[in-house]
């Protein structure tokens, strides 16, 4: 059981995303949304995959490759600062899907990659002792503890998924 990282373990911005995970048990919304954010993409037609709810905003296969590029660089911090507190570069998200071609991708191929890298990151969450997912660093400037990564994570999630039903579906 992972318990809810203070505010200060994780940067005022990412406030949203750590409040919008519930109290349970954080690895347990981890593994069950595996399964749903696997079944919404991978359901999806090529044609649904391409929708942009507005001009200038991503598709849905950005929107997933976005969420893939986050998960890992949130695991890669999360690793790294349970071994050692460091200081990490920072994550632009635009320059990151701007670099990219997710759009050229089958959407069941995003899915699995997706799926892959939950299933591995779980590995590393659940590997985490008390004593590790205490510790910390700097990411993008901003203090995070490793528990604050691991809510951060989920809340991501919860984040898009709710703007997918609210804007694309």
């Amino acid at each position: 059981m992972i318990h809810r990282p203070q505010p200060n373990e994780y940067p005022t911005f990412a406030q949203p995303y750590v409040s919008s995970v519930p109290d349970e048990n954080v690895l347990e919304l981890l593994e069950d949304t595996k399964q749903v954010t696997y079944d919404l993409f991978s359901t999806l037609s090529e044609e649904q995959a391409m929708h942009a709810y507005a001009e200038g905003k991503w598709t849905l296969k950005q929107v997933l490759g976005h969420m893939i590029d986050t998960e890992r660089t949130f695991a890669y911090r999360a690793l790294c600062f349970s071994r050692n507190n460091v200081e990490l570069p920072g994550f632009d998200q635009d320059i990151y899907v701007n670099n990219t071609d997710f759009n050229s991708r089958t959407i069941q191929s995003l899915a699995d990659e997706y799926q892959a890298t939950r299933k591995s990151n779980l590995f590393l969450y659940n590997s985490f002792s008390e004593e590790q997912l205490l510790r910390g660093g700097k990411a993008s400037g901003y203090p995070v503890t490793v528990r604050g990564l691991v809510y951060m994570t989920a809340g991501h999630e919860q984040y898009h998924l709710r703007l997918i039903k609210e804007r694309y579906l």
